[in-house]
């Protein structure tokens, strides 16, 4: 299947070298430094880059080229066209690196695992980017172009999966308990990951891609209100439910009864403390933030 990718730049802590980041994964293992053009005869991205004079090091991994340059030109002056360059030479089909047995050496994968304010989810955190955006899987139906969440399912105590950025929420059936199975689970994705095996088909992503353009697009759509709640449940309130291992999501607003309903995924989904972090949290904020305009949250699936 054909992958459209775009490219979003990103600033860095080291004013010399920007990230330009893909909406898809780029190299399945590794990451990769490249010095000079002699060096990046394994990727003919990173050598057509050092085309350009102001390129001093190339950095190729999972989901982004970073580039670091010489001080003859500002970022501000050349980062669209670099941005562009790479987003054509993506959407061309090219390789990006020639990822032969002998260049790929295995990253010892890491897996951590964290208890979430939800006793029956625990958060499995890898030291690597697993996804370039969340996705939810409620059984394994839902988890036909997702290899590593179809295994997951397999064991019998798996009841629903959750997997965003670097993190894996898994939510189990009360016939397991934490103690019994935390160290399978942490070694079975440790494995997964460690063998390069793909966590989600490039379908995954696109029809995720399709879900939110048609977000942006209904977005657009939106009474003022509505608008309004989004963007203060995507700046407040979804940093604090990832780092849970969760998410949420608007589903709608009714101007007259001032109710908000949201829909909660992962470690939220079905939490006991999540009516009470409705309540309390996010609907006091929205009170607060909205003034007269609401009067409750719900969640759909609470």
């Amino acid at each position: 299947m054909e992958k459209n990718f775009e490219i979003k730049i990103e600033a860095t802590s080291n004013p010399g070298i920007v990230k330009f980041e893909a909406n898809f994964f780029l190299t399945q293992h590794t990451s990769y430094e490249f010095e000079n053009i002699d060096q990046a005869k394994n990727s003919p991205l990173a050598q057509q880059l050092f085309y350009l004079p102001f390129v001093k090091k190339v950095y190729i991994s999972q989901n982004f080229v970073a580039i670091d340059k010489y001080d003859i030109v500002e970022w501000g002056d050349v980062q669209e066209e670099v941005a562009e360059q790479i987003k054509e030479y993506l959407n061309s089909g090219k390789t990006v690196i020639n990822e032969t047995e002998s260049t790929t050496k295995k990253v010892p994968v890491t897996i951590y695992a964290e208890s979430t304010p939800n006793p029956a989810v625990l958060k499995f955190v890898a030291n690597k980017k697993l996804v370039t955006a969340g996705h939810e899987f409620k059984n394994i139906d839902d988890a036909k172009q997702a290899p590593i969440v179809q295994e997951l399912f397999h064991f019998p105590f798996v009841k629903e999966v959750y997997i965003d950025e670097n993190y894996i929420s898994i939510s189990k059936y009360d016939i397991a308990d934490w103690n019994d199975i935390t160290l399978e689970i942490r070694e079975f994705l440790r494995s997964y990951l460690e063998q390069g095996k793909e966590i989600l088909s490039a379908n995954a992503t696109v029809s995720k891609e399709t879900v939110e353009k048609q977000a942006d697009i209904n977005f657009e759509k939106l009474d003022d209100v509505s608008k309004d709640i989004i963007n203060i449940i995507d700046e407040y309130i979804k940093p604090a439910v990832a780092s849970d291992g969760g998410n949420i999501l608007f589903d709608s607003y009714d101007p007259n009864s001032k109710v908000v309903k949201v829909v909660l995924q992962g470690a939220c989904s079905g939490c006991p403390s999540s009516t009470f972090t409705l309540k309390n949290g996010i609907e006091n904020m929205l009170k607060e933030m909205l003034k007269d305009k609401v009067e409750s949250v719900e969640a759909i699936n609470g």
